[in-house]
């Protein structure tokens, strides 16, 4: 799967991709957010739980870039 056909399913579609492909690297958690940081092939994926909402509301993929900052600072 490449990172535009990752891009243009729906949000169900690409949860659903991230089970079933994707590998778990690492996690940022806040106070009202959890975030997991997965990699796909050549792409990285972050999924962001808002436990104050109890749901999914973002599903980001990238390749590089300022959403991988926060979870370098654990390697």
């Amino acid at each position: 799967m490449t990172l535009y056909e990752f891009n243009i399913l729906d949000l169900n579609d690409r949860m659903e991709a991230v089970n079933q492909n994707g590998v778990f690297l690492n996690n940022h958690i806040t106070e009202s957010e959890k975030c997991n940081l997965y990699a796909i092939e050549l792409f990285f994926v972050e999924v962001v739980y808002n436990s104050n909402l109890n749901k999914i509301t973002e599903i980001n993929s990238f390749k590089t870039g300022y959403l991988l900052d926060k979870y370098s600072k654990n390697f």
